[in-house]
């Protein structure tokens, strides 16, 4: 492997780890807030009003907070703070924080104004049920404001990510959590008490959430340099520069949101609970897709922008590389732990209080659909950044327009079979072919890179995760025997075969000759010998 390669592996490496951690952090708050909604609320009636009321200002999150404008103004910013010096640079993040902060106010208004349409358009069939349409639009204008908040978190993590910090902005989604919890659970015990639906605290808390996360960023913010300043210029450079890489890219990821949408729009005419089913089996497969997947996303972003704006192709090669190949080892077994655990993890996780055992069994069938599309998920995080630094915005817009008619084919041809699992069946295909199309043009693009090395190392890779999740699948049922079916037995058993399992497969992979694998294992043993 050439050094160069092997230098970028180790960076990316670096920076992936600090990112994962602060993200375990979160994830596991967030599995925490999962649990109580479960508890609290179950599969059902109020669980579903919430799924839908969040996801209508999560949809423009996702479209500003990570992903188009993210991007963008990583890739400008970091330019910018090459070859421009700090006045420079400071002066283009103040004019892009008051720019979003006045568009996205407006935005949250005018949904807040007509959530009662958007909330009929996105889940009309909830129109059959008494009273679950006004609570969803209660809740939706009530949460509508989080989107400024996160967007603004962003930008924030965008500016301390370039400086090369990395922990504090990964671990700012854990105080949103814990407000989210804290907050809404102690909002929910109180809500009947005002003549509200509990689940209403639920909503007030992810507000509360949402202001923290952007509020623990702050003081690291000062420190980096970064001093507010009344900027509002909207033919500076910078901003015109990140309004053109926006443009194309929000066209592309409004696909995204169009698939979310149809996927909320038939989930809603599924049996009551099938929104809350995937929800769970969804919030679930992104514990292992926000540690690996977007954790390398994070890390590989600033080196491929860098590398871009220096036009350093060869280097840019090495750590696309490096980034799939730390992608394709990380993500394939804890997609294959998914599948074949998929019920044990669901159970102990959710099943108490108002979730039942059909809830655990019908989820479990969402989480073991959604993790065929884990790798190709992380794939395609760390490609669309290389689009993106590259200027390109036209390839991932045409992917993610492909897919949405994929998806409308996949759903429909599966829908009155397989119910809510089509849905989740259908993401993970749409999102293998996606992966394949960028993959293919990108090569394209860059000259070549070691497609098929990337190929033999996929293949290598599967073998080893599929038979470590055969060998925990079959191991699973005897220790939950022998350790008994209570909620200690059941976390030992699943605890015990999992570890048994991550030793098995990096002693098989070990022997697979793969040079991303020994970088990373002697990465992990420098860490460990300081």
């Amino acid at each position: 492997m050439p050094q160069a390669s092997t230098t970028q592996t180790g960076k990316i490496a670096r920076a992936a780890g600090t990112v994962s951690l602060a993200v375990f952090v979160s994830r596991i708050l967030g599995l925490v807030r999962e649990q109580v909604f479960a508890g609290l609320f179950g599969a059902g009636y109020a669980f579903d009003a919430f799924v839908v009321a969040f996801r209508i200002p999560n949809l423009l999150r996702d479209l500003f907070a990570e992903g188009a404008l993210s991007s963008a103004f990583v890739t400008v910013f970091t330019d910018y703070d090459q070859r421009l010096g700090p006045e420079k640079t400071w002066q283009l993040a103040n004019n892009v924080i008051f720019c979003c902060t006045l568009l996205l106010s407006l935005i949250a208004l005018g949904g807040m104004i007509f959530s009662p349409a958007l909330v009929g358009f996105m889940a009309p069939d909830f129109g059959a049920v008494p009273g679950k349409l006004p609570l969803t639009t209660l809740m939706t204008r009530i949460m509508f404001p989080f989107l400024v908040l996160v967007s603004l978190a962003a930008l924030a993590m965008g500016i301390l990510n370039t400086k090369g910090k990395f922990f504090v902005p990964s671990l700012a989604s854990s105080f949103f959590n814990l407000g989210a919890v804290v907050v809404g659970t102690g909002l929910s015990l109180a809500a009947p008490w005002f003549g509200m639906e509990p689940i209403v605290g639920m909503a007030w808390g992810c507000l509360v959430g949402g202001f923290l996360q952007l509020a623990v960023q702050l003081p690291l913010l000062w420190r980096v340099g970064f001093k507010l300043r009344w900027v509002l210029d909207l033919k500076e450079p910078g901003l015109l520069r990140i309004v053109k890489l926006m443009l194309p890219a929000v066209v592309g990821l409004s696909a995204t949101q169009i698939n979310i949408f149809i996927n909320t729009f038939y989930a809603s005419s599924c049996p009551q609970g099938s929104v809350s089913w995937l929800n769970y089996a969804y919030r679930l497969f992104h514990l292992p897709m926000g540690l690996f997947g977007v954790a390398l996303m994070v890390a590989t972003l600033p080196v491929v922008s860098r590398h871009a704006a220096n036009k350093d192709l060869p280097a840019l090669r090495d750590a696309l590389q490096s980034s799939l190949s730390l992608a394709i080892l990380v993500t394939l077994p804890a997609a294959c732990g998914l599948f074949f655990l998929a019920q044990p993890i669901i159970a102990l996780i959710y099943q108490h209080g108002m979730f039942s055992a059909v809830d655990t069994r019908q989820t479990a069938a969402a989480l073991a659909l959604y993790s065929l599309g884990l790798v190709p998920f992380a794939g395609v995080k760390i490609m669309v950044p290389v689009y993106y630094a590259l200027d390109d915005t036209r390839i991932p817009v045409l992917g993610s327009f492909l897919t949405v008619a994929a998806n409308l084919l996949l759903i429909n041809l599966t829908l009155a079979s397989l119910q809510h699992r089509a849905i989740a069946l259908s993401t993970s295909l749409c999102v293998i072919f996606n992966f394949l199309f960028l993959a293919a043009v990108l090569y394209r693009k860059l000259s070549g890179y070691q497609a098929r090395v990337l190929a033999l190392n996929l293949v290598k890779v599967t073998g080893a995760g599929v038979i470590m999740g055969l060998v925990v699948a079959r191991l699973h049922p005897r220790a939950i025997a022998w350790l008994g079916h209570g909620l200690a037995g059941q976390a030992l058993s699943l605890g015990g075969v999992i570890i048994l399992g991550m030793v098995l497969y990096v002693a098989i992979v070990s022997r697979l000759h793969i040079p991303e694998f020994q970088e990373l294992l002697q990465h992990v043993r420098n860490r460990l010998s300081r």
